[in-house]
């Protein structure tokens, strides 16, 4: 009796922390008419060859060593379907919103930070709020010149760069300012899913990475 009793016990135990788990997978995401877009001034590019940017790259990579970039995946809801919240840099350059960390910089603070320069108007992150979630998937660059791999090789022992995609989750309304040389765009994820030629591999392997949560899309 008493060891029935125990599976008993033991099973909705187990129940209850599924339940909890399930729950922390479901993403609230709100319409892209709840938000305020406007514009600040352009923040200046770094106008150089690719020469000049693995020649850039090497001498950070010499004083510093590996590279961190972090990447904000942001979920609004547009005609009942989810969309990513991009920028779009010189017309044909897609990107999400996020930068490299500084020295000593830890990914939470860093996104923090690059996100409020990017789609705010005041610098304070911390009055901001942003709310990051969980890491989503890790890509790294063995060298200063490859694409990006979703893993690190095993024959890589000293990768140069590596960038990570953590989730981002917005409250019901916020204003976002972007720099007058760039356009922040709400893409739906069935365009960006696998479009490697317009996104490249990052940003079109974000529906994938998405695949475990559950969305509530919230009509306000």
């Amino acid at each position: 009796m008493s060891d029935e009793m125990g599976v008993t016990v033991s099973s909705n135990s187990t129940h209850h922390e599924n339940s909890s788990d399930q729950r922390s997978y479901v993403v609230d995401i709100y319409p892209l008419s709840s938000y305020y877009f406007g514009s600040k001034d352009a923040i200046p590019f770094k106008d150089e060859t690719l020469a000049d940017r693995v020649l850039r790259m090497k001498t950070n990579y010499a004083a510093h060593g590996l590279r961190t970039c972090v990447q904000a995946v942001i979920l609004v809801e547009l005609f009942k379907h989810p969309h990513l919240l991009l920028l779009q840099v010189r017309n044909s350059i897609f990107k999400l919103p996020g930068g490299r960390l500084r020295p000593g910089e830890s990914d939470i603070d860093g996104l923090k930070r690059k996100l409020t320069r990017k789609l705010s108007l005041n610098e304070d992150r911390n009055e901001i709020g942003w709310e990051v979630g969980e890491c989503l998937g890790m890509w790294w660059k063995p060298d200063f010149e490859t694409l990006l791999f979703p893993y690190l090789p095993p024959n890589v022992k000293q990768p140069k760069e590596c960038t990570k995609l953590f989730l981002v989750k917005l409250p019901v309304s916020r204003k976002f300012i972007v720099p007058k040389n760039q356009k922040l765009l709400a893409v739906p994820l069935c365009q960006i899913h696998e479009n490697h030629k317009t996104y490249g591999p990052v940003i079109s392997g974000v529906p994938q990475l998405l695949s475990k949560f559950s969305f509530n899309l919230i009509d306000t």
